[in-house]
């Protein structure tokens, strides 16, 4: 069949759409960034993509209409200066009318459970979206989940950071807060099995872990699976921004996102109990359960997909990273080395490794300070790391810089730099016969951009080099 799927490059479309290949379906992408998303989906049979944005009508008219089924993945979780459920609506009207002109017999819906009397923003435009899709010219069906556990999911990352950073920690009271976490497998189980299956058309379900636990007692259950022993003490005279500068200054989240997502943990998460995981057969597993199966996935390099990929833990780019692949040169500094390789093959695996664990090679120490700079200031300072230790596609977060352009055939890498920035930088390796080059380009903005070159200068001369040689060895 043909299977329509929205949010393709996100972090639960990237993990459906390999199940949805192995049954043999040939499935359609609308991605707002084709150039990103050919590096995630190149060697891959029964793709079909397609450059199209659901807030712009016209570029719909591209996706062909022969389609068969569809899930409707796409979520915002962050604080847009023009308000977010505006544009959720908007995404959600777009799709269905281009749907309602197609051949969909039935559209799989992922929201968020809305039972509680006061929702949070998001979770209210989670259920208008569900209105605004429900149509009579296909059947729709809507899970809506809670936490989702699984590796590189925000959930999980928060909690890993706030376990193993804080031995003890002082917290909102918004951690008594009661949820019901379901496992990424499961949530993927109820999404896979529920294609063409006519007991779950135009119906919604909730899904949920066999579980209800407040924000601390899971915490604290993370703590037991990784061994830790760890203090929690609750205080009820945090406020929303408080709480939300400190998850941005504890764990690797942006401000944005930590404010969306302390408006959201207020929320008590109890999902309704029904017949859902007997019909299709699927039986949740615990949260601790979950939570080892990640670790498992971690320890094997195997997380196909990290909240960090997404532009919402961006401070600039917002849809499209091959806008910023043509270098600028009139009006920039630049830092130029040229080295002759020793070894290719070596330089190249050094390359692909930087960042994250790994370091950059050269002057860690200022590297650190840089990132503390920067997250001080509100940018993604060096939180994020990477996603795979010798692994880059286009739009990866790698510290604070993101991939624009990854081609280890080629012998090229482009970052662009995402800090706290009075201009704008890339930095670029390139192999050409028989030479390394290394190239930071940054384009200032007014006085002060110049005055910042200036002052880190002294600073760059030690490190690039540094960098470099230490690539080359």
């Amino acid at each position: 069949m043909k299977i329509l799927v929205t949010g393709a490059t996100g972090y639960i479309g990237k993990r459906l759409i390999p199940l949805l290949l192995n049954d043999g379906h040939t499935i359609i992408c609308p991605v707002r960034d084709l150039k990103r998303a050919e590096n995630y989906f190149k060697n891959r049979e029964k793709i079909i993509l397609v450059e199209a944005d659901f807030l712009d009508s016209k570029s719909i008219e591209k996706i062909p209409t022969d389609i068969d089924f569809a899930y409707y993945l796409i979520h915002s979780m962050t604080n847009s200066a023009r308000e977010f459920h505006v544009l959720e609506e908007k995404c959600a009207l777009n799709f269905k009318r281009f749907a309602e002109k197609s051949n969909i017999k039935q559209v799989i819906y992922l929201s968020g459970i809305t039972n509680d009397t006061k929702l949070s923003k998001h979770l209210l435009s989670r259920k208008n979206v569900e209105n605004t899709l429900s149509s009579e010219k296909y059947a729709l069906t809507t899970f809506k989940a809670g936490i989702i556990v699984g590796s590189g999911s925000s959930s999980f990352e928060i909690i890993r950071d706030l376990v193993e950073k804080l031995p003890a920690m002082i917290a909102p009271k918004w951690l008594n807060t009661k949820t019901q976490p379901l496992a990424i497998r499961d949530v993927l189980s109820f999404l896979h099995n529920s294609l063409n299956k006519k007991e779950v058309f135009n119906k919604s379900f909730d899904i949920f872990g066999p579980e209800i636990l407040t924000y601390k007692e899971m915490l604290l259950q993370f703590a037991e699976v990784r061994k830790l022993k760890r203090w929690i003490l609750t205080v009820p005279v945090m406020t929303p921004k408080l709480s939300s500068y400190w998850l941005y200054f504890v764990t690797s989240t942006s401000y944005k996102l930590a404010s969306s997502l302390v408006n959201s943990m207020g929320v008590e998460v109890i999902g309704n109990k029904s017949d859902i995981n007997k019909i299709l057969n699927v039986n949740p597993m615990t949260y601790k359960e979950a939570v080892a199966l990640a670790f498992k996935k971690i320890e094997q390099n195997s997380i196909i997909s990290s909240w960090k990929d997404s532009y919402i833990s961006s401070g600039k780019l917002k849809n499209y990273v091959h806008e910023f692949i043509n270098v600028p040169e009139f009006g920039c500094f630049k830092d130029y080395k040229k080295r002759k390789l020793k070894d290719r093959e070596k330089a190249l695996n050094k390359i692909w490794a930087i960042g994250g664990e790994t370091g950059w090679y050269y002057g860690t120490f200022l590297w650190k300070i840089r990132g503390f700079l920067d997250q001080f200031f509100g940018g993604a300072g060096l939180r994020r790391g990477r996603r795979h230790p010798t692994e880059l596609n286009a739009g990866d977060a790698l510290d604070f810089w993101r991939v624009i352009y990854a081609d280890k055939e080629k012998g090229k890498l482009l970052l662009y730099a995402e800090m706290i920035l009075p201009g704008e930088a890339w930095l670029e390796f390139k192999i050409e016969g028989n030479y390394l080059y290394q190239t930071a380009t940054f384009r200032p903005t007014g006085i002060a951009g110049r005055l910042y070159w200036y002052v880190v200068m002294p600073f760059h001369w030690f490190v690039f080099n540094g960098m470099i040689n230490n690539i080359n060895k």
